[in-house]
């Protein structure tokens, strides 16, 4: 953020920065119908690090991992692998990249961090390709918006996903008053 962005942090005389970390995610439909998901995390500091593998140069990146997954119409996986170019400690970090295979299987849309860590949580996988696997629901949804088609007999993918489209909601009412359905008063609401 920039000092002239009003929602930055106020800048201090003392404040310096010390780390960026940068993460893209890009999706491309592929001429098959599927699409191809790409997440890319980078890691560079400001200052010398000292790593027991040795010194990283300031402006040096300390990670730069991809995590690539194709996925079809549906949002399931039908491919998965992760790359790790430059790690802290080589010969050990960027051997793991071939475990993001057991993606394959699974829905983007059904339990799918739960199901990454479940498959590569703690030591079976990478604390950051995992991390960047648990951008990659919201970024297929993102990008298949408007190229996907929607069933109009189906209830968008999109309602009761967040606050704003609950189904009971003044978005719901006002954008897919189909959908709409007022909850009735004193009724819990359900869980999202």
């Amino acid at each position: 953020m920039s000092s002239a962005d009003p929602g930055a942090p106020a800048v201090s005389a003392g404040r310096r920065r010390l780390h960026t970390r940068t993460i893209v995610v890009e999706v491309f439909e592929r001429g098959d119908g599927q699409f191809d998901v790409e997440a890319r995390l980078t890691d560079v500091k400001d200052h010398d690090l000292n790593l027991a593998s040795g010194v990283r140069p300031a402006g040096s990146p300390v990670h730069d991992m991809r995590l690539s997954l194709s996925v079809d119409r549906d949002f399931n996986v039908t491919a998965a692998t992760g790359k790790s170019a430059i790690v802290p400690y080589p010969g050990t970090c960027e051997t793991i990249g071939p475990a993001y295979a057991a993606l394959k299987g699974l829905n983007l849309l059904n339990k799918f961090r739960a199901a990454v860590m479940q498959a590569l949580g703690g030591t079976r996988g990478c604390t950051h390709l995992s991390e960047l696997a648990g951008l990659l629901p919201t970024a297929a949804v993102q990008a298949a918006a408007g190229v996907r088609v929607q069933d109009p007999q189906v209830q968008p993918f999109q309602l009761d996903r967040c606050h704003a489209l609950v189904t009971d909601g003044e978005s719901v009412r006002r954008y897919y008053p189909r959908w709409y359905h007022r909850k009735s008063a004193g009724a819990p609401l359900d869980p999202v």
